[in-house]
């Protein structure tokens, strides 16, 4: 089953499993809706939806440590490497070290973000949708068997999902290539 809700001409599709928790999740939709403040009209429709699921897995590229690598010969290699290929590091926040800091127990967690400015215009100005994937972000993070790992998101998924010119196509697969060339250099230790 499938709840569609309209807001201000938008129409929201909500896939629901029928009986389990269908009343509750459209209320909760609804309520949502009037905080909000947005007018809400909800129909139900017995047609299922096609559906297309993805793996979580599928969307983010994760490697671990090459054996002798510490995270912060990690941190290194992918910040020279970052340096190296112009992509700038405007962000970097240590989640986990903020926690202990704060007397919270927490694996390690720092987030790195790259971008190239020029790039990130020239594709925003194409379709502002690619704003919400900028900037470039790759992740150290510890499993909870103490192994260290970078991840980021696949961007092969995002440039085969939606047909760019010619110039955004090779923008975008330079920025994939120059982002898998700062994650490799870090897990290799090497740069």
């Amino acid at each position: 089953m499938i709840t569609r809700c309209r807001l201000h001409g938008s129409v929201w599709a909500v896939p629901i499993t029928p009986g389990v928790m269908t009343m509750r999740t459209r209320t909760i939709a609804i309520v949502a809706a009037l905080l909000l403040g947005l007018p809400v009209l909800v129909q139900a429709e017995s047609a299922p939806p096609e559906v297309n699921m993805f793996e979580i897995g599928q969307t983010v590229l994760k490697m671990s440590l090459s054996e002798g690598v510490t995270p912060e010969d990690a941190i290194d290699a992918m910040l020279s490497k970052a340096a190296e290929l112009n992509m700038k590091l405007v962000g970097r926040q240590d989640v986990g070290g903020e926690l202990q800091a704060r007397g919270v127990e927490a694996p390690r967690l720092e987030i790195f973000q790259f971008c190239d400015p020029e790039d990130a215009i020239e594709m925003v100005k194409f379709n502002t949708i690619y704003a919400a994937y900028m900037p470039c972000r790759i992740a150290l993070v510890e499993d909870s068997d103490g192994r260290i790992w970078l991840e980021m998101l696949n961007l092969d998924m995002i440039i085969n999902a939606y047909q760019l010119p010619p110039r955004l196509q090779a923008i975008a697969i330079t920025v994939n290539g120059e982002m898998l060339s700062i994650i490799t250099a870090g897990a290799t230790g090497e740069f």
